[in-house]
């Protein structure tokens, strides 16, 4: 038991190396600053939309109030079943730079949101593109800040300021940013890693990348040489893959977080976060293998020290105690720096093992629908 606290400790103290060095190098969109030009680039602000008769209203009215001249904004209806249809119809009467379009059917060989981010692609006129999802709301410095980012970058992600209310939602969001930043350095996404030895760099370097699909921009001719969302048109993850593409055809990509930018609400309860979040869990990862090291790996580092600590306690053995609370206070001072970082709530970096817990078991879920062929079903359609 010492020696499995003994790599906890290692892994920990590394990890918050990690951490840190993001907490002074992950920009932020809001901290560009835009100047107007007499030739902008043309903008398209591209959202498709499936069922999301809860937040298309503030999505679209953000995404018009942009401190920024040049652009448009179209909104798929991916064959909505619910009132989604009747909100854009409201719009795009009355807004003359909104474009409301109409879904084709999905054909058999693609995944629903690539179909429809797709057909936006198709009518979308801009010099740049712009993703977003229908839970995202924009800041007026979003697009004009985007803009000016793609003057340097071929492509930028954002990660968003993710708005946590409900108890499950603050409870289980914020472990998806955890796992970015303490694993992943963002300056990596930028570049590549000075320490990769040079005949492992070409294969080991789109690695080191991360893609939010929540706000993902692109400069159009870029967007048209990685074949844009055809590319992965068979892609739970279509976020990652679309970032490696582009870091493995030698594209700059930069990624910024969305604090004071952009923001967004991903779930409200806790059966839409399951059913989300057991849709692309297993897909996100590279492979099986890796899928089943990370949980064991995340077993030992973060819900083993409970138990030890338990074992410690029940049976006076002061040093396991001692051992096991060091981990323990890691982990709590990385989920401190994370949900200060980010605003959230600070009572849930002390509840950090129980989220893993949670995790622990819709990856077991995962497996065991992948096994036996399940597939889950969100917004009326199989994944």
């Amino acid at each position: 038991m010492i020696y499995f606290l003994y790599f906890a400790i290692l892994f920990l103290i590394a990890t918050s190396a990690v951490l840190v060095r993001n907490y002074f190098e992950f920009e932020g969109l809001s901290d560009l600053c835009y100047e107007e030009k007499p030739n902008s680039p043309f903008v398209s602000i591209c959202i498709p939309a499936r069922n999301e008769e809860a937040v298309i209203d503030r999505c679209v009215k953000s995404a018009l109030k942009q401190d920024y001249e040049n652009f448009e904004v179209l909104v798929l209806d991916d064959n909505s079943t619910d009132g989604t249809t009747e909100i854009l119809e409201q719009f795009s009467g009355i807004i003359a730079n909104l474009k409301h379009l109409k879904g084709a059917p999905k054909p058999d060989n693609w995944l629903g949101k690539p179909w429809a981010c797709h057909q936006l692609s198709q009518q979308a006129k801009g010099d740049i593109l712009v993703f977003i999802d229908a839970d995202v709301w924009l800041e007026p410095n979003a697009i004009p800040n985007a803009a000016k980012s793609l003057e340097s970058f071929d492509a930028i992600t954002v990660w968003p300021q993710q708005k946590l209310v409900s108890f499950w939602e603050q409870m289980i969001v914020p472990l998806i940013y955890f796992a970015l930043l303490t694993l992943l350095p963002t300056k990596y996404v930028e570049r590549t890693p000075r320490w990769l030895p040079g005949p492992f760099k070409s294969t080991l370097d789109p690695k080191f990348v991360a893609g939010c699909g929540q706000f993902f921009a692109f400069n159009r001719n870029t967007y048209d040489s990685i074949q844009g969302h055809e590319g992965v048109r068979m892609k739970v993850v279509e976020d990652m893959e679309l970032a490696r593409t582009l870091k493995k055809d030698s594209f700059k990509l930069k990624m910024y977080h969305g604090l004071d930018s952009v923001k967004c609400r991903m779930y409200t309860n806790h059966a839409d976060i399951w059913s989300g979040f057991q849709k692309n869990f297993l897909a996100g990862f590279g492979n099986l293998f890796e899928f089943i090291f990370m949980g064991i790996m995340h077993l030992i580092v973060f819900l083993f020290p409970v138990y030890t600590l338990i074992v410690g306690l029940l049976t006076n053995h002061n040093f396991l105690t001692w051992l096991s609370v060091t981990v323990l206070l890691l982990v709590i001072l990385q989920r401190l720096l994370l949900n200060i970082t980010f605003k959230w709530s600070i009572w849930t970096a002390f509840l950090h093992p129980f989220s893993v817990f949670w995790y622990q078991v819709l990856g077991l879920s995962c497996i065991l629908k992948k096994a036996f062929g399940i597939k889950t079903n969100w917004k009326g359609r199989k994944v």
